[in-house]
């Protein structure tokens, strides 16, 4: 303090607070308009004091007046007035409060700074000091206050915001509270207008409890309804703040509204959309929660606090004792932060599971919209267990492709003896069921997963097992452990059994098919699994399912073809017919067409024959070879 009057007191800022003033005003704040936000926050908790107050019984000066909140301003002036009807200050209440970065502790924020020990924005949250925001805008700030205090005076604060302020009395009757005079700067005039006050408030302070005036017409109309007890909201209430929050004009699919209070308090109210807002994925980044801190909106869509295979829950998140940095636009890295967000995901998943249980309709309703994002969180290790819960599929069990099916569902079908989980991925379900290697469990009766969408490979990959049970692809399943299994159905038309000399024969075919086919496969060989189809593609070990190791090739660029066991099914008529023309003729060209075609007709059917051109050439051939003898054998002219 340099100057001292009986009226006025002048205040000299050292030199290393003009430095912080300077990071303040120019620095630290992105966007100008949150000063508003700032001030307005400053007069809701002057508001919440004086409530804090009157209720322990206290004597408050002007007790009659309004608890509110008020803005004036003036376009040609170029002044903006925000005041409030809360606590006031005393004298030392103002340098204590309004004159914070004045402390010693600003030494050692510059100081940090400087050495660069320390980023601005993680620090500065405890300097507490965002009525400076206001320098943004201001050229000079004039501030009012009377405290509730009986006998207090009424104080003006003045200040450029370059270095100093002054403190003194002012005579008159002025009103309990405090008013922000803001002398606007040429390039901030925008803030004297009706609709920039309007829409700044609505978009950062909507859901302050204290009534917001601007012209004596209430701005903040839409209620924290996050805040009240779920006994006392509408449906009606919740359908308006839905619609208000998401511009969505259908009803949400689902509610969560949760008050938690240990071990961190927080309220969350959130909502799951009757429909997929991206169906076309372009606005994959556009999500996030909506948090606040007493009311007051700190960070719009926040991606932190829900994982992103959560995306598409809408809602807020509002906690009481967060810590949050000076411009409040980004959150420390803090431990109650996380665990508020841990807590919002596990309320969120225990909603959905409530819902799969209580209302399975409604479930399958979410599931076929916002299934496929869900699906994202298989490398959620934290909730897997949850998760795994809640994660559905089609099904060879369901009559069609809109059947879903859960683990715990398909647990309660498992064959007697079944001690493991089957899938297979496919493009479609008849493409699915009509693959080779699900005969065998057709013919046991083994349920199979069905999965049509790539990131269902990753979830079994990711996942592996499901309780006890292990989850196995239908081409990597141990055949032994499911021939134990009762049979459903058997055979029709089984051919007879070959003879000790066929059996000689039988092998010998086998290696000529090796002959023919080369390099293209490590081994031919009988098949186990076999009972419509003449022959298949097997994988040489059980590393990885044949799906994904497709995937994974064509995420490495690799157009290879994998060399894989074939797979012959000894009674299929058409294996028995190759083996009458061997026993015949060992060199008979049909058997060399016949072999290539099983092998491209297998590839075909795992997806990796990229020139069918051979295939359809051979296949024609012998269609035309078999229709002349169809003429023949029929007297057909």
């Amino acid at each position: 303090m340099t100057d001292s009057t009986d009226t006025k007191k002048h205040y000299e800022f050292k030199a290393e607070v003009k430095q912080l003033l300077n990071i303040l005003v120019h620095s630290l704040y992105t966007n100008r308009e949150i000063f508003l936000r700032e001030l307005i926050s400053n007069a809701s908790d002057a508001l919440d004091k004086l409530r804090f107050e009157s209720n322990r019984g206290t004597e408050i000066e002007q007790s009659d007046l309004p608890h509110e909140i008020r803005i004036t301003f003036d376009e040609k002036k170029k002044i903006l007035e925000i005041t409030d009807t809360g606590v006031g200050m005393t004298e030392e209440d103002v340098v204590t409060n309004i004159g914070t970065i004045a402390k010693s502790g600003s030494a050692e924020f510059i100081k940090q700074i400087t050495d660069n020990k320390a980023d601005a924005n993680n620090i500065i949250g405890k300097f507490g000091v965002g009525f400076y925001s206001v320098f943004m805008v201001a050229e000079k700030v004039e501030l009012t206050t009377k405290s509730y205090k009986k006998g207090s005076p009424a104080l003006k604060w003045v200040s450029d915001g370059l270095g100093s302020y002054d403190i003194e009395e002012v005579g008159g009757e002025p009103k309990r509270g405090t008013t922000v005079k803001i002398y606007l700067k040429e390039d901030a005039q925008e803030f004297a207008e009706k609709y920039k006050i309007e829409s700044t408030i609505k978009k950062h302070s909507n859901f302050i409890s204290s009534p917001i005036l601007v012209d004596k017409e209430q701005v903040n109309t839409v209620s924290a309804i996050w805040r009240e007890p779920k006994s006392s909201v509408k449906k009606e209430q919740y359908s308006e703040f839905y619609k208000f929050l998401t511009y969505d004009s259908d009803e949400p699919l689902e509610i969560v509204h949760k008050s938690v209070d240990a071990p961190i308090q927080f309220n969350c109210l959130l909502f799951i959309p009757k429909k997929n807002m991206d169906i076309f994925g372009f606005n994959k980044d556009d999500y996030g929660l909506d948090l606040y801190v007493r009311r007051v909106l700190i960070q719009h869509k926040n991606k932190d606090l829900l994982p992103e295979y959560l995306s598409f829950v809408k809602g807020v998140v509002d906690s009481e004792d967060l810590p949050l940095n000076i411009s409040r636009e980004t959150l420390q890295e803090n431990l109650i932060f996380t665990k508020i967000a841990n807590s919002v995901t596990s309320q969120l998943l225990n909603s959905l599971d409530k819902l799969s249980k209580d209302d399975k309709e409604k479930y399958v309703e979410f599931w076929k919209e916002h299934g496929k994002t869900f699906k994202m969180g298989y490398g959620d290790f934290t909730n897997q267990e949850k998760y795994l819960e809640l994660i559905r599929f089609n099904s060879s069990y369901s009559s069609d492709e809109k059947g879903l099916t859960s683990f715990a569902d398909y647990l309660e079908r498992m064959k007697e003896g079944q001690k493991e989980i089957y899938y297979l991925f496919g493009a479609s379900r008849a493409a699915v069921a009509m693959d080779p290697h699900v005969e065998i469990f057709k013919r046991k009766g083994i349920e199979i997963l069905y999965l049509y969408d790539p990131a269902d490979e990753f979830i079994m990959s990711s996942i592996t097992k499901y309780k006890d049970h292990d989850l196995k692809s239908v081409d990597q399943a141990d055949l032994d452990k499911v021939d134990k299994l009762e049979d459903v159905e058997s055979k029709e038309d089984k051919a007879e059994k070959l003879s000790k000399d066929d059996k000689l024969q039988f092998k010998s075919l086998l290696s000529k098919m090796k002959d023919y086919l080369g390099e293209n496969v490590t081994e031919v060989k009988i098949s186990n699994r076999l009972q419509d189809s003449p022959a298949c593609l097997v994988n040489t070990d059980n590393t990885m399912s044949s799906s994904m190791q497709k995937i994974m090739n064509i995420m490495n660029k690799d157009a290879s073809i994998p060399k894989k066991i074939m797979e012959v099914n000894e009674d299929h008529v058409l294996i028995r017919n190759m083996l009458r023309v061997f026993k015949a003729n060992s060199n008979d060209t049909f058997i060399k067409d016949a072999t290539e075609q099983l092998y491209e007709s297998a590839l075909l059917l795992e997806g990796y024959l990229a020139d069918p051109h051979k295939l359809v050439g051979r296949l024609n051939s012998m269609l035309a070879e078999s229709s002349d003898w169809y003429t023949k054998v029929n007297n057909i002219d």
